[in-house]
Parts: C-alpha cells; sequence; structure tokens
C-alpha cells in the first residue's frame, strides 16, 4: 500500500516539474498538492480525482485481500487479537474476515493421524521388552484455544511421547515376559484405557491404540524356543507312555478275554461232547471251502475226503 503512495506522489511530482519548465522559471510549485499548470493551463478537475480514486481502489483490495482467511476441510481456526488475545469463537471450513494486523487466524487440523511410538522397557520378572505402539489423536475442537496457550500447534510432539512411554512402561511392568504373549488382549486393553485417560488432560483426544510390534532380547527369544520344544518332546514321550500302557492293557483283556473263553469250553465239554463235535463239523466246512477255492490240484480219498465226519460220540 505504501509503494502505491509512493508512485502515485512520484507522478504529481513529474507533473509539476513538467508545468515549471513550461512556465516562468522563478517560483515554481511550492505545494505538491497544488494542481500544477500546463504552459499556463490549469489540470483537468477531474484528473486529480481519478488518480485518488485509483489509489484508493488499489489500497482498498489490499487491505480486503490481507483481512480473509480461508479454513480447509478437516480444519479449525482460533483468532489470536493483540488487544485481546485468545478469541474463544472457533471458526469452522469456509472464508471468514479478521481485521489486518490486530487479527491472525491459527488453524489446527482436526483430523485424526497415526503415529508410532516405541518404547524400551522391562517386565515383572526383569526381561527387556522393545514395544511399539500405534495411536491416532486429535485434538479436541472445543478447546483449541486451550491447546494453544498451554501447548502452542505442535501439541502432538510435546505430550504424546512422553505420555505413551509412560504409560508403557507402567502398564508392562505389571507382567511377566511370557504373560505378554499369552495376555496380549489383556495388555492393550490396559494401556488403551489409561493412554486416553492421560491424553484427556491434555484436551487430546485418542481414537485408536494399539500394539503393532513388540520383541524381547535374543537370549529370552532363545530360551523360550527351547522351552517349547522340551514341552513338545515330553508331549511326545507322554503320548508314547500312554500308547504303550493301552497296549499293554488291550493285552491284558485279551488275555483274560481268551482265558475265559478256554474255562468255558472245558466246561462244556466236560458236560457234553456234541460242543467237540460242531467245532469238528466246522472246521470241516472251513477246510472244505480252502480246498475248493485252491487253485492247485489236491488229490483226496473217497473215505470221507479227510474231513472224518463220522460220528466220534459211538
Amino acid at each position: 500500500m505504501n509503494n502505491d503512495y509512493e508512485k502515485i506522489m512520484k507522478k504529481l511530482r513529474d507533473m509539476n516539474s513538467k508545468g515549471n519548465n513550461g512556465g516562468p522559471k522563478r517560483g515554481g510549485n511550492p505545494n505538491p498538492f497544488r494542481p500544477p499548470n500546463f504552459n499556463g493551463q490549469k489540470l483537468p478537475k477531474g484528473s486529480l480525482f481519478s488518480v485518488v480514486g485509483i489509489a484508493a481502489l488499489i489500497g482498498g483490495s489490499i487491505l480486503l485481500n490481507n483481512s480473509l482467511f480461508n479454513v480447509e476441510g478437516g480444519h479449525r481456526a482460533i483468532i489470536y487479537s493483540r488487544i485481546h488475545g485468545i478469541k474463544p469463537q472457533i471458526f469452522s471450513e469456509g472464508t471468514h474476515i479478521a481485521i489486518p494486523w490486530l487479527e491472525h487466524p491459527i488453524i489446527y487440523d482436526i483430523r485424526a493421524k497415526p503415529r508410532n511410538i516405541s518404547s524400551l522397557t522391562g517386565t515383572k520378572d526383569l526381561q527387556m521388552v522393545n514395544i511399539t505402539c500405534r495411536v491416532l489423536s486429535k485434538p479436541d475442537m472445543l478447546q483449541l484455544g486451550t491447546i494453544y496457550r498451554t501447548l502452542g500447534t505442535d501439541y502432538e510432539e510435546r505430550v504424546l511421547p512422553s505420555i505413551v512411554n509412560e504409560v508403557l512402561k507402567a502398564v508392562v511392568a505389571q507382567f511377566n515376559a511370557s504373560q505378554l504373549i499369552t495376555q496380549r488382549e489383556h495388555v492393550s486393553k490396559l494401556i488403551r484405557e489409561s493412554l486416553v485417560r492421560r491424553a484427556s488432560k491434555f484436551n487430546v483426544l485418542l481414537d485408536d491404540v494399539s500394539i503393532t510390534y513388540m520383541t524381547f532380547s535374543p537370549e529370552f527369544s532363545k530360551a523360550v524356543e527351547a522351552k517349547q520344544i522340551a514341552q513338545q518332546d515330553a508331549q511326545r514321550a507322554a503320548f508314547v507312555v500312554d500308547k504303550a500302557k493301552q497296549e499293554k492293557q488291550q493285552l491284558v483283556v485279551r488275555a483274560a478275554g481268551e482265558a475265559k473263553s478256554a474255562e468255558l469250553i472245558g466246561e462244556a465239554i466236560k458236560k457234553s461232547k456234541d460242543y467237540v463235535e460242531l467245532k469238528r463239523l466246522s472246521t470241516a466246512k472251513e477246510i472244505a471251502e480252502i480246498l475248493a477255492n485252491s487253485p492247485n490240484k489236491v488229490m483226496l480219498s473217497n473215505d470221507a475226503l479227510l474231513l472224518n465226519t463220522t460220528d466220534t460220540r459211538k
């Protein structure tokens, strides 16, 4: 705006100097704002008003441009005034007006942004574990003024690393290394609840908290692997023992069954020989079927065909 004013004044001075060169050499025009003479003729009245109008138009355009600010989608703005400080009003998306020099807009991104934070901490049984936690954070839209007063625009860098490390160390210290693996869902829940509660004190909202990475020291990993191998070997040995016990029990049951069967057969024979005769006929039938289906030729006697099926009870 000052540059435009200087250009206009320079133009007026040039016009004044040209008028003085064509008229009397003495005197000149002591007042630069007085309309100059051109060979004794006055400057037309409309010319001066045109120059002033152009200057006013340019100055008004610059002033209007500096007084407008845009808020993009997913953003909110607050106004800092040199007189009143931070104003309580929250500006949504769109174009808004601020008084140049006196007021300055401060724009915040209120969309949830992901951030991965790693922490090396110790477990209850003094094992070191490296945990990476992923958080989705955003500022509380209604507390942007308070956030700017206490934390500024880089609130994430000031708040999240410190509270995430603090919460991870506090929660992990309550569990053994093996429990972090077997109870991972429960551990993640405790971390989420603690982080949401801590972040709310700084007017920061957490949409999601999850454990994405968890590693132990190489020594502990080797010990866990060896323990798993030993457990598998023990389970395999237990299976072999159980199988042997089952086979032994099966043999005992079979022997008992055969003994009982022999006892019953002996008693049947003592009472009557009909059982022996029945078994003889059954055996003779089986032999006859084998010989009939055999591809080999066998010469047999006509006398009962070796079956000896005559009644032996006589």
